[in-house]
């Protein structure tokens, strides 16, 4: 037991002082890259931690060869320009001034309810609060208000209602509304196919968001049905 104890604390040791030279972005916002050798450096110190059958230095050699690998690819990212998109990807673009662009959700293998998580969390409720939105090469939502949003009327927090041609049964029910009701409001905007429709939003206030695909969202109110509360 003093063994397996000694060996953890000389991997602790050797992990500790590769992750201080590995900076503080390894340890905040990841790159892909870096993500895959933390991983790696904690499956690697585990080994040898536990098999006392395993030399010490097999596991603080290959630590060590990780962050030689890690320096590496650090150097490629930051010098050669070619590869800084391959080795730590690019922001992705997903929401512009036309609404959603659903090609780079979907390359992104992202929906709209992913989308509206990661709004929320931002602090925006309603799909047309914001002009742009990305999602940065490390993951991170980031997103630029549009102009007068601040000043509009609030209702209650929107619910999504259509999702790529599918209606939210669950949010039909908390919205006590049917799918007739809004089959209704799609004919009246002209739309015949619910396939057609990517996102479909509402509030309380009767503010519906609409995208469909291949064209600029819109945005409308309608006289919600009455007891339509939430």
């Amino acid at each position: 037991m003093g063994l397996i104890a000694l060996r953890t604390a000389l991997i602790f040791l050797a992990l500790f002082i590769v992750m201080r030279l590995m900076g503080k972005r390894q340890i905040g916002e990841m790159q892909p890259f870096e993500l895959v050798i933390t991983l790696l450096i904690s499956e690697l110190a585990c080994i040898p931690m536990a098999d006392t059958s395993i030399p010490l230095l097999y596991g603080v050699f290959s630590v060590l060869t990780i962050f030689l690998l890690h320096q590496l690819m650090l150097l490629l990212d930051l010098k050669v320009r070619p590869l800084k998109r391959a080795i730590g990807g690019k922001p992705s673009l997903v929401i512009n001034k036309n609404g959603i662009d659903i090609t780079e959700l979907e390359r992104n293998h992202l929906d709209v309810s992913d989308l509206i998580g990661s709004m929320r969390a931002a602090g925006y409720f309603s799909l047309d609060e914001v002009d742009y939105a990305l999602y940065e090469a490390n993951g991170q939502f980031t997103a630029m208000p549009r102009e007068g949003a601040e000043t509009e009327k609030k209702g209650s927090i929107p619910v999504l209602i259509l999702d790529d041609g599918k209606y939210e049964k669950h949010n039909l029910t908390l919205t006590h509304t049917s799918e007739a009701f809004f089959d209704e409001v799609l004919q009246k905007q002209g739309i015949k196919k619910r396939k057609r429709v990517f996102v479909l939003t509402v509030d309380g206030t009767g503010k519906v968001y609409l995208q469909t695909r291949g064209e600029k969202f819109r945005t409308f109110r309608v006289a919600l049905p009455e007891g339509c509360t939430w």
